[in-house]
């Protein structure tokens, strides 16, 4: 298992986790089955959004003697209510849904507390002047969580939170169909049949900020979504008009800035295992470009989806890398410091290329690669 920084928390992570879609299996036995499956195979985080007491009561078990074996993120604000879920932003409700949560799951904190499903204007502005901002504070002030973090599936919303300086991680929805959605409020719009009707080209340009500035700010990403609930494994479902394998939907989520890990559901062990097997899948199997070129209802022309087809560089350029911190300059019009920091490490720069164009040649998706050189040299020097 490869593990990553999660953002600035200092929290080492496993690159494949578990959302907790499967934990309600077979009476909630599927729990111990796959936190057990999981600390094997050197997973050490999941997310629990779920406030149902049984699931949580059964993590709880799961989790005597290993606490500390695992990295949990869970949500405030997501409670029980009359025997079903609730989102709440009614103080009370969140505070008492939380200690709740602590006595289910047996633990006296939690590592990443996540404000739960955060998808409208209007809600992020009431947390952010209200109690419930106030609360996660005092949560992690007082050891209750160690890290405040964020669910969303809308761009706008994430970026204001990432940009307020109080959300360390984020938890949003990462794949290549939903990359190319504009922002809504509406979770509903990103699955609609007719917003696919008409083909798309090229990311929304909110998303690919958000994740540059994610990178840059040090905010973590936890990826949900990564399979779009599995339509995109299914070509009769996937908008794209094809399907993609597991790995190629991991793999560019993996490779997006700012993200470290991927929470993968899984309802049974032959789903976790098939999530694992990433881990040793060959960059061949891992290879998304091939397939997001041939996508009949998505266009990608003309963006680079750092997939590094380009190489060999015949001046060693790692031409990825380059692009990537190309982006993220463009996407602050600004040279940002660390930035320009891990551009000057790499072993050849921009200023290398003699425009023998062999990169373009064998560029999926039409990249001008050339310019984006010559660009580069001219903001950073070299």
């Amino acid at each position: 298992m490869n593990y990553r920084y999660l953002g600035n928390t200092g929290l080492l992570v496993s690159e494949i986790s578990i959302g907790c879609e499967g934990f309600s299996g077979n009476h909630c036995q599927n729990t111990k089955m796959l936190l057990d499956m999981a600390e094997e195979n050197g997973i050490n985080y999941f997310d629990l959004y779920t406030s149902n007491p049984e699931i949580r009561s059964s993590v709880g078990n799961a989790l005597l003697g290993r606490r500390e074996k695992f990295i949990i993120q869970s949500h405030i604000c997501s409670i029980w209510k009359n025997g079903q879920y609730k989102r709440t932003r009614d103080i009370k409700e969140v505070k008492e849904g939380f200690q709740e949560m602590l006595s289910l799951l047996q633990t006296e904190y939690i590592d990443v507390g996540m404000i739960h499903y955060v998808d409208s204007m209007q809600d992020w502005e009431d947390i952010l002047k209200g109690p419930v901002l106030q609360y996660a504070l005092e949560l992690k002030k007082n050891g209750s969580i160690r890290h405040i973090g964020l669910s969303s599936h809308n761009p706008h919303v994430a970026m204001e939170a990432v940009k307020s300086g109080y959300i360390e991680v984020l938890m949003f929805s990462v794949n290549p169909c939903y990359d190319l959605q504009p922002a809504s409020e509406d979770i509903e719009e990103l699955w609609k049949d007719e917003n696919y009707k008409e083909p798309l080209v090229n990311m929304n340009p909110e998303r690919q900020e958000l994740y540059e500035t994610c990178q840059r700010l040090g905010v973590g990403i936890t990826v949900m979504k990564a399979f779009g609930g599995g339509d995109l494994l299914d070509e009769t479902l996937s908008p794209a008009g094809k399907a993609l394998t597991s790995n190629q939907c991991l793999h560019y989520a993996l490779t997006r800035p700012a993200v470290a890990t991927v929470l993968v559901g899984a309802h049974t062990e032959d789903e976790l295992k098939t999530s694992i097997s990433y881990e040793d899948a060959s960059d061949e199997e891992k290879d998304y470009a091939l397939a997001f070129a041939s996508f009949p209802n998505i266009s990608w022309k003309g963006h680079c989806m750092y997939c590094s087809h380009c190489a060999p560089c015949p001046k060693h350029i790692d031409i990825a890398s380059v692009t990537k911190f190309l982006n993220l300059t463009k996407a602050q019009r600004e040279l940002p410091e660390t930035v320009r920091e891990h551009y000057m490490v790499l072993k050849h720069h921009a200023g290398e290329c003699i425009q023998c164009g062999a990169c373009e040649t064998r560029c999926p998706f039409d990249v001008a690669i050339i310019e984006n050189m010559k660009s580069a040299e001219n903001i950073f020097g070299l």
